[in-house]
């Protein structure tokens, strides 16, 4: 790629949902309810293309962190981290006691934030709004939490 070499990571805006569609198709994650929650989520822009995406949806005191995806191009350079530290850098508030989110490959990945592996069945109620916890994701895809309460004790 030419040009810039460091994606800027902004809030998402309307125009920028096409790209963000296509982009976590094409990572193989599931696409339905991010129109829903597109003003929740984040995109990593290089020269003037939508390279990177993570999102979030939030629901009372928790939140699901879901569409972490970044173009091929551009894998292995830590763009991925950046965008999920973003995202969890929203949910650093005192309304927010956790953040979870449902994989089927990215375990080792988002345990090097802190997630853990838990029980679907141990999800709050409140997550059963997202059509990611609705089938959008298959039954077999990995839970995991990060409770943020914890982590926000630790860090004052």
């Amino acid at each position: 790629m030419s040009g810039s070499v460091t994606p800027q990571i902004r809030d998402a805006t309307p125009a920028d949902l096409p790209a963000a569609l296509r982009l976590v198709a094409a990572s193989g994650l599931p696409t339905a309810g991010i129109r829903d929650h597109f003003h929740e989520f984040l995109v990593a822009e290089l020269d003037g293309r939508v390279v990177g995406v993570a999102g979030l949806e939030c629901y009372e005191a928790a939140a699901l962190l879901r569409s972490v995806a970044v173009d091929p191009e551009l894998r292995g350079r830590k763009l991925g981290t950046q965008l999920t530290e973003a995202a969890l850098a929203r949910c650093r508030h005192p309304g927010c006691e956790a953040v979870y989110l449902l994989t089927e490959s990215a375990e080792p990945f988002f345990a090097h934030f802190g997630f853990r592996t838990v029980a679907r069945a141990s999800l709050p109620a409140a997550l059963a709004a997202s059509e990611e916890l609705r089938g959008a994701c298959p039954a077999s895809a990995v839970c995991m939490e990060l409770p943020m309460v914890i982590r926000d004790r630790e860090n004052s």
